[in-house]
């Protein structure tokens, strides 16, 4: 009897050695876990400004926005170069360990404080507040992460030469507007004006979007290189992307 012959396996379906995704990973779990705690603290840049009511100035946002951007490049390169299944297990692994986070600073919290140690209240005041920033943070990451897989995913699928920056922006454009605004909402909103909510939302999404398109020479970059080391051939695409960027 002869055996039916198994179907192949392509190179964008599964890398064949995989010894940078550990690195990636850490990386993605490690920006995810500093920004949750960086977020619990609202910044301001700017003078007061009002339009018509709206409060135009001081731009507001948070913390969380100096490395939370960079968790969405390495959204892109794990579900650009290793697919779906490993970005998934990213996003749910990211997932566990915020939440766990988010548990251990409740227990540490509820804790009776050792005699004669008086910072309590400051514990409380920063590092109580995470609970509530780690469950924002869960839900819009869930849904920015996994939309913004899912775009580069089914764009790379029907992928045209010179499409790369395409797909990296147009993924990084939907999960950023669901992450940011239902983060933004869950977090902060009750304790701030709906103008001063609007602002933040708005600021944080635009600030996002931004650092992934001034990154993006280097994201084209760092992909193929990636592909390459995994063992995965440079489509054209990749290839012809590394050489825009480059000039």
């Amino acid at each position: 009897m002869t055996a039916a012959p198994s179907t192949p396996v392509t190179p964008l379906q599964q890398p064949t050695k995989q010894r940078l995704y550990d690195i990636v990973l850490a990386l993605f779990c490690s920006l995810l876990l500093v920004s949750n705690i960086g977020a619990t603290k609202l910044i301001a840049f700017g003078p007061s400004l009002t339009l018509f009511g709206f409060p135009v100035l001081p731009i507001v946002t948070d913390g969380g926005a100096f490395l939370f951007p960079f968790t969405y490049i390495l959204g892109d390169l794990l579900a650009e170069v290793y697919g779906m299944r490993l970005a998934r297990r990213a996003i749910i692994l990211g997932f566990a360990i915020a939440l766990m986070a988010s548990v251990t600073f409740l227990v540490v919290d509820s804790a009776p404080a050792a005699p004669g140690w008086d910072l309590a209240n400051a514990w409380h005041a920063v590092l109580g507040f995470v609970p509530r920033i780690v469950a924002a943070s869960l839900c819009g990451f869930l849904a920015g992460q996994f939309l913004n897989a899912y775009v580069v995913v089914r764009l790379r699928d029907r992928a045209r030469p010179g499409s790369l920056w395409w797909r990296l922006v147009s993924s990084t454009l939907v999960g950023e507007l669901a992450d940011t605004s239902i983060f933004c909402t869950i977090a902060f909103g009750g304790l701030i004006g709906v103008g001063t909510l609007v602002n933040y939302i708005l600021v944080g999404y635009v600030w996002k979007v931004g650092v992934e398109v001034v990154m993006l020479p280097v994201t084209l970059r760092v992909i193929p290189i990636v592909r390459r080391h995994e063992g995965f051939p440079v489509p054209g695409a990749a290839a012809e992307e590394v050489g825009r960027a480059g000039r």
